[in-house]
C-alpha cells in the first residue's frame, strides 16, 4: 500500500491511497477539496484519472475537503463514502443513491484490496470522520481537522505503519497573527485544529517500532511554518528536522510507502 497527498491546506485537501494484491489494485481518494478541473490535474500528476478511482471518502463538509467532489463523483460514477451527518450537511438530493455509502465510526468498509475503518473526531462539523486504511498487512492513518485527541482517537491510530497528521498552527504565531479573536478561539478550541505541539503529543502516543512514514499536513499558511512543524515532530521521532516530510498546499507530497 502507498499514498500520495495531492495538496493540503486551507485552499484544498486530498490524498490518494493505492493498495494492490497480486493483479488487482484499489484506489481510494480521501477528500477532494478542489474544483473538478484542478482535481483532475492533480490526479494526472499522480499518474491517475477519474476512471482509476474506486471510491471517494469525504471526511466532513467543509469546503476545503468537499470542493466539487460530489459533482466529480456524479460525473464519473464513483462511489461516495461519508457519514450521514456530513451527507446531510452537503445536502445534494440529486446524487444517485446507489453510489452513496453511509459510514459510521468504528464500522469497517471492505473495498477491493483495502479495508476502510472510519473513526469520529472532535471538530466543528456535523459528523466528521477520519480514516485508517489497511491492506491486511499495513495500516495508514489519515487524521486532520480535529481540535483535541481523546483516547478513542489515539486507539484508532495505534499500530499504524504510516500517518498523515495535521500540524495546523503554531500557537504563538496564531495568537500574534491577523486572525480576529473569535477565529483564534475556534481554531484553538477542542473542536478546532491541532497545533504543532498537539500533533507531536499525538504522535508520541502512537509511536511504535513499526511506524515508518509520517507526513505533516494541513499547515496554516498564516499561522505556521514548515520548519516549526518539522521541529515539533522531529523531537518525538528523535530525528533531524530535515527528515520530516511536509505536505505542500500546491504540490502535496510524492508517493510514500506504507509499512
Amino acid at each position: 500500500m502507498r499514498f500520495r497527498n495531492l495538496g493540503s491546506g486551507s485552499g484544498g485537501n486530498s490524498t490518494l491511497v493505492e493498495a494492490s494484491q497480486g493483479i488487482t489494485t484499489t484506489r481510494v481518494l480521501v477528500d477532494a477539496g478542489f474544483s473538478e478541473r484542478e482535481l483532475t490535474r492533480r490526479l494526472a500528476l499522480a499518474g491517475c484519472t477519474a476512471a482509476d478511482i474506486d471510491a471517494l471518502f469525504i471526511t466532513h463538509e467543509h469546503g476545503d475537503h468537499v470542493g466539487r467532489s460530489v459533482a466529480f463523483a456524479r460525473r464519473h460514477r464513483i462511489p461516495l463514502i461519508t457519514s450521514r451527518g456530513t451527507w446531510r450537511a452537503i445536502g445534494d438530493s440529486d446524487f444517485d443513491a446507489s453510489l452513496l455509502v453511509l459510514a459510521r465510526s468504528g464500522d469497517a468498509i471492505a473495498l477491493g484490496d483495502v479495508e476502510l475503518r472510519p473513526f469520529a473526531v472532535p471538530h466543528d462539523a456535523q459528523e466528521p470522520l477520519q480514516l485508517v486504511l489497511s491492506d491486511g498487512a499495513a495500516r495508514l492513518g489519515i487524521v486532520t481537522d480535529l481540535g483535541c485527541t481523546p483516547a478513542d482517537v489515539v486507539q484508532a491510530l495505534r499500530g499504524c505503519h504510516a500517518l498523515l497528521l495535521e500540524c495546523n498552527h503554531d500557537e504563538a504565531m496564531l495568537r500574534a497573527g491577523p486572525y480576529p479573536p473569535s477565529l483564534q478561539r475556534r481554531i484553538l478550541g477542542t473542536h478546532g485544529h491541532l497545533s504543532n505541539d498537539a500533533a507531536a503529543e499525538l504522535l508520541g502516543r502512537c509511536l511504535h517500532a513499526g511506524l515508518g512514514a509520517v507526513l505533516a499536513a494541513h499547515l496554516s499558511e498564516k499561522n505556521n511554518a514548515p520548519a516549526l512543524a518539522r521541529a515539533a515532530l522531529a523531537r518525538v521521532l528523535d530525528c533531524a528536522d530535515g527528515d520530516i516530510r511536509v505536505a505542500d498546499p500546491a504540490l502535496g507530497f510524492d508517493w510514500l510507502d506504507v509499512g
